[in-house]
């Protein structure tokens, strides 16, 4: 299965395309998915960086992290991120034929884009609580050394957390986790 990942994520970084791969999950798990993120639509969630705990130099480690799930429209949800008071990053799932994308917006204090920003990747595997996506060939053009990187969105039931992973390189590169206990506002 990894080797198979792997050959679909250079094939998708060669070809350079936005468009969602040829071969993706069934299109009932990405449209599950979505509907169960929607399903927490209008809460805040507060969370912890889990990986890495104690790098100083990571703009997310350490720090108080909340997301709102809000703007769920029926192909498109908005997920802000605060960390700390950087209120700077928001994650967009887009449902588009059966297929899901994940994209990271990034934004200056007066709302303008970063130029670092807009990259992310459609789901490779997954199920209703849990999607992979792959970084796409927009991503690989704008980071270089992000054209391995898997992100990882996860709704755990029993243990009543949303979890947000990256791994690069097959490694681990970060993990947070939300209580899905909503937040006060």
């Amino acid at each position: 299965m990894r080797a198979t990942l792997l050959l679909f994520l250079m094939l998708t970084v060669a070809a350079g395309s936005a468009e969602p791969p040829a071969t993706s999950p069934s299109s009932t798990a990405p449209t599950l998915f979505f509907q169960n993120i929607k399903k927490l639509c209008g809460q805040r969630f507060e969370g912890v960086t889990e990986f890495p705990l104690d790098d100083p130099g990571h703009a997310l480690a350490g720090k108080k992290l909340t997301i709102a799930i809000e703007q769920c429209g029926d192909n498109e949800i908005r997920i802000p991120l605060q960390a700390g008071e950087d209120k700077s990053r928001t994650w967009i799932l887009t449902l588009r034929e059966g297929r899901l994308l994940l994209k990271h917006d990034h934004r200056h204090g007066d709302g303008t884009p970063d130029k670092v920003t807009m990259y992310g990747g459609w789901a490779v595997e997954g199920d209703a609580t849990r999607q992979r996506f792959a970084a796409d060939g927009e991503t690989a053009k704008l980071i270089p050394e992000a054209a391995t990187n898997v992100w990882t969105l996860e709704i755990d039931g029993a243990r009543e957390q949303f979890i947000y992973a990256l791994e690069r390189h097959g490694q681990p590169r970060y993990k947070a986790v939300f209580s899905l206990k909503a937040a006060p506002p």
